[in-house]
């Protein structure tokens, strides 16, 4: 399936790599706050928006893989969801930051 250039392909994983992405980040945090390594580093607000952002940047993986191999339709296919789901985060947790 992700051997071709497809839209589709970019959409799929454009629209679940971010979810395993957040779940990722949050686990790493999970672990370094049971080992004591960064307990009480930032408010709660600062964890979730800055996990979610990073679950977001993690489609860069993929993104760049296609860049190489030239499967331009692939990419559009995620970027697509990546600008929908960073303007779900602009629009979450932008006030928190404007202020």
């Amino acid at each position: 399936m992700f051997e071709k250039d497809s839209l589709i392909s970019g959409l799929l994983l454009g629209v679940f790599i971010p979810f395993v992405g957040y779940a990722l980040v949050l686990e790493i945090y999970d672990q370094l706050d049971a080992a004591d390594i960064i307990s009480g580093f930032g408010s709660g607000d600062f964890r979730r928006r800055t996990s979610a952002l990073l679950g977001l940047c993690i489609n860069l993986i993929p993104f760049a893989l296609f860049n190489r191999k030239k499967f331009f339709y692939s990419m559009q296919g995620i970027m697509i969801p990546t600008i929908i789901y960073a303007g779900i985060w602009f629009f979450y947790f932008g006030i928190n930051i404007l202020d």
